[in-house]
């Protein structure tokens, strides 16, 4: 004769004794999902000041004489155009992988609060390159200017020996925010991989309901 065993729906004491099962894949998937979300939304993040100039339009902004240019509390992350003599003293050149142009930055002369990035055409480079006195671009703060820029102010100091004030602003001639629209398609990229992991990071420690 069967011995009565637990009811239906009701738990198995026998099975509940046994030990709980090792998994340390599991552990592993849990931290490399929080990982690559987390680092996917500081990504994201710190796109936010290209996102918001690709979203911009209508017409520069006049600074005019950027001699005389004194920022203003609607100054950072706009469209400008201004004029001015760029100085020697700090300026830098720099490439970037897989461009074929190269970039100068140098200070304004007579300001040195106002940092100018100008794209030389490849092969037109040499000692005798005259850079232009008109800038139309984006203008943000240097300590702002995204991860594309975080390590001017050392290459400059490393390269010329001189340093680029805090609280300095940067003026990067022809980045209009129409040229900027990768900023959106990236950071939805960026914001859909990180919605993916975390999606996934709830099915695997959401608790799992009997029928």
């Amino acid at each position: 004769m069967a011995l009565p065993g637990p009811g239906a729906g009701e738990p198995d004491p026998e099975l509940e004794a046994l030990p709980q099962p090792r998994r340390p894949g599991r552990r592993l998937t849990l931290a490399a999902l929080a990982i690559t979300a987390a680092a996917a939304l500081l990504m994201a993040f710190s796109l936010r000041g290209e996102v918001r100039y690709a979203l911009g339009g209508g017409a520069p902004r006049e600074l005019g004489n950027l001699v005389n240019f004194d920022p203003g509390a609607n100054a950072g992350n706009t469209w400008v155009h201004g004029e001015a003599l760029l100085s020697t003293t700090g300026a830098i050149r720099y490439g970037r992988p897989l461009e074929a142009d190269t970039y100068r930055l140098a200070p304004v002369a007579g300001n040195d609060r106002l940092w100018v990035q100008v794209r030389v055409p490849a092969g037109l480079e040499d000692p005798r390159f005259v850079p232009p006195t008109s800038f139309v671009g984006r203008l943000v703060p240097m300590s702002e200017a995204g991860l594309r820029y975080s390590g001017l102010p050392e290459a400059v100091e490393h390269a010329s020996k001189s340093r680029i004030p805090e609280h300095a602003f940067l003026l990067v001639d022809g980045e209009a925010p129409s040229t900027m629209r990768w900023a959106i398609g990236l950071l939805a990229l960026f914001v859909g991989f990180a919605s993916f992991n975390l999606f996934g990071l709830y099915r695997l420690v959401r608790p799992i309901r009997d029928a």
